[in-house]
């Protein structure tokens, strides 16, 4: 393993966000590093709870910028004129230090058409400058929706997304790295074991099969939920209960079930998809259940009576 590398491994772990053992985190965490010592722009995907925020800081932290200001910017529920004002000051102080600052805007796909306008002019301002003159902000995106989509539903600026788009980088959800739970697991306990001041109970591997055949809808931030419960219960089978809750798990199914019909099975698993689904569209919308029910191709009222059927509640207002 060569320094850089390792250097790029060992970072994230000051967040538990971006760790992984597997081909993908390993490829990921390899271009995370490469791309900091850029100033290309780079959209972070990845569906809610996956670790957007973390990617973020550690380009900045690697990057040549990592000694000055990053700020983070949520598109969902931000002043425009303040942010935008932070831009101009920066772009016209003399020098203008604080142009090396890293800009990172996250929701990108809520931020709404008269910002979206006015942000491509920045950047298109950042493109034209001589090569005598400062560089201008970096920028660092992120969005849990598809902005491909978004652009071709006319709710996003298609300029605009080819120039955040400079590098995208690709979150896997966790319920597809399952084999970096025992690790991730093991990290959000010692870390919450040090802030609550409280000896953590030790996990046993039929704990660790439980939490890998959860589907895990709020990814990684729902795992170290988990793991604060675990020690503030000082009990593993209390704090797996709500994973039995959330019905990822059948803890009670009867033996018998094994040998049942095949049309029972498929019906079983349908419905299992279906929950799924609703739970990640959900999920990367923030409850936002009209939009999520856009993303589902159904109406808003059948999403209503799916979300009573299913047993959820999230008590989040719309928008």
């Amino acid at each position: 393993m060569n320094q850089n590398h390792a250097t790029i491994i060992q970072e994230p772990l000051l967040s538990g966000f971006v760790y992984g053992l597997g081909a993908t985190m390993q490829t990921l965490n390899d271009m995370a590093g490469e791309i900091a010592r850029t100033d290309i722009p780079v959209l972070v995907v990845g569906e809610s709870g996956t670790g957007k925020d973390a990617y973020a800081k550690l380009i900045h932290r690697l990057s040549f910028k990592g000694g000055s200001r990053f700020t983070k910017i949520n598109c969902a529920s931000f002043d425009p004129a303040d942010f935008f004002g932070q831009l101009r000051k920066s772009r016209q102080s003399d020098p203008p230090v604080d142009s090396c600052r890293t800009f990172y805007l996250d929701n990108i796909q809520e931020m709404d058409a008269v910002s979206q306008r006015e942000l491509l002019s920045h950047l298109s301002d950042g493109e034209s400058l001589d090569l005598n003159e400062e560089p201008s902000a970096r920028f660092i995106s992120s969005t849990a929706a598809s902005l491909e989509l978004e652009v071709e539903a006319g709710r996003f600026r298609r300029e605009l997304y080819f120039r955040l788009n400079g590098v995208c980088l690709r979150l896997p959800p966790l319920r597809e790295r399952k084999g970096d739970i025992p690790v991730l697991m093991d990290y959000f306990v010692n870390k919450h074991s040090v802030l609550l001041k409280k000896v953590a109970p030790p996990i046993n591997d039929k704990a660790i099969q439980t939490m890998s055949a959860y589907h895990w809808p709020g990814n990684i931030r729902e795992l170290e939920n988990l793991a604060r419960k675990l020690v503030v219960f000082g009990d593993v089978q209390l704090a797996l209960n709500d994973l039995q809750i959330a019905g990822a798990v059948n803890y009670a199914a009867p033996e018998s079930s094994l040998g049942g019909s095949l049309k029972v099975a498929a019906r079983a698993a349908s419905k299992k998809a279906e929950r799924e689904m609703i739970m990640q569209a959900l999920e990367r919308t923030r409850w936002n259940r009209k939009r999520a029910a856009r993303e589902l191709q159904i109406s808003y009222k059948s999403l209503l009576y799916k979300i009573k059927q299913i047993g959820v509640s999230n008590g989040k207002h719309e928008s």
